[in-house]
């Protein structure tokens, strides 16, 4: 899986941008505030519809823009295809177009072009609160299993509507009456994430396991655990049964939640926890065995989806070298060596031997 191509206009701060890829390595330098981290969002954007920093398209497209177009030419699936997208101000709907026809929505395209972006807020992602854990996990999930982001768009939709019950029920308390219809159809959906979770977070544990292995030379055991609703006593039980099981909790919490008007239990509060030879990382680890995970658990991720589609997905590297120590970026580049790689950094002489070096200024290209 590899970007030939990409063509911008409009996006953030590139007017025009235009330029052809080293199937290989790919190293975007520059000063901080040029455009190196806008352009592995256009990157990002181009294979999922998503932007990693902002959930509002609007605020993608260049100031005194009309819109803004991110095309790309990109070797997939034994051929080559392209992908557009055009992003409008205001409620307009976004376009997008897979090999020069309109689809409906990402969905559509899913598969086509798969990134894997590791960030310095990744570096300390296990140490930071659950919300940032679960995000890390969820990206990574919504990639893998698309029918999973359409039950994870369900279940808060759902929760949504039941916080919205709960607040108003103090000025119509006939809502009320349906408040066992919604607690019924969280707990379904609740479920079907909670399946899909535990699945995932085996795969992502075993998989970090190999490379926490081979870059602490197998000093540390690393292991991860899923931590979901206390009554389920085993997240890959039938779906059915998870059902059961987190309605037992949520009737148990139903007082406690009409008093402080919100939901509070179900699996928009699940977690996971990384242990290194039996100790909790988030609580004992140090900055260097939380760094050293954090990369382990981002090349697990890469692994998986590759094993998945049979198709390395490209990995993204923003300014995350010059956050490592020398032997744990040795140990990165060390694992890069396949698939197509996008390195942003604000050094330019550091790593030039890598590959292709792309200079950016101002949102454009240094001749």
């Amino acid at each position: 899986m590899k970007l030939e191509h990409l063509l911008l206009k409009d996006f953030r701060n590139y007017s025009a941008f235009e330029m052809d890829f080293d199937p290989g390595v790919n190293l975007i330098v520059g000063d901080n505030a040029q455009g190196k981290t806008n352009l592995l969002e256009a990157v990002i954007y181009l294979g999922s519809g998503k932007s990693f920093r902002t959930q509002k398209n609007g605020e993608l497209i260049r100031f005194d823009g009309d819109f803004a177009d991110i095309s790309g030419q990109v070797f997939s699936q034994e051929r080559t295809q392209t992908l557009r997208w055009v992003l409008f101000p205001g409620q307009r709907p976004r376009q997008v177009f897979l090999n020069g026809v309109k689809k409906k929505t990402a969905g559509d395209i899913a598969g086509v072009f798969q990134t894997v972006l590791f960030c310095p807020e990744d570096l300390m992602v296990l140490k930071a609160g659950a919300s940032a854990r679960r995000k890390l996990g969820d990206n990574a999930l919504c990639q893998l299993r698309p029918n999973y982001e359409a039950a994870l768009l369900e279940y808060h939709r759902i929760l949504e509507q039941k916080n919205r019950i709960l607040k108003d029920r103090f000025e119509n308390p006939s809502l009320l009456q349906i408040l066992p219809e919604y607690n019924l159809r969280l707990c379904q959906v609740g479920a079907l994430v909670i399946s899909y979770r535990a699945r995932f977070y085996e795969g992502l544990g075993e998989a970090a396991e190999k490379y926490h292995k081979m870059f602490s030379g197998g000093a540390e055991d690393f292991h991860l655990e899923y931590k979901t609703v206390s009554t389920v006593e085993d997240p890959f039980a039938p779906v059915e049964v998870l059902t059961g099981q987190l309605q037992d909790h949520m009737e148990s919490h139903s007082r406690a939640e009409l008093e402080s008007a919100q939901c509070l239990t179900g699996p928009h509060k699940d977690d996971f926890d990384v242990t290194l030879s039996g100790l909790s990382l988030k609580a004992f680890g140090s900055q260097g065995q939380v760094r050293t995970a954090a990369i382990s658990l981002k090349l697990a991720q890469r692994s998986l989806m590759a094993k998945q589609s049979g198709q390395m997905p490209v990995l993204l590297l923003d300014d995350v070298l010059s956050e490592l120590d020398p032997g744990r970026q040795d140990f990165v580049l060390n694992q890069i060596t396949e698939g197509q790689v996008f390195i942003s950094c604000c050094e330019p002489g550091r790593f030039t031997k890598l590959g292709k070096t792309i200079e950016i200024c101002k949102g454009q290209i240094v001749k």
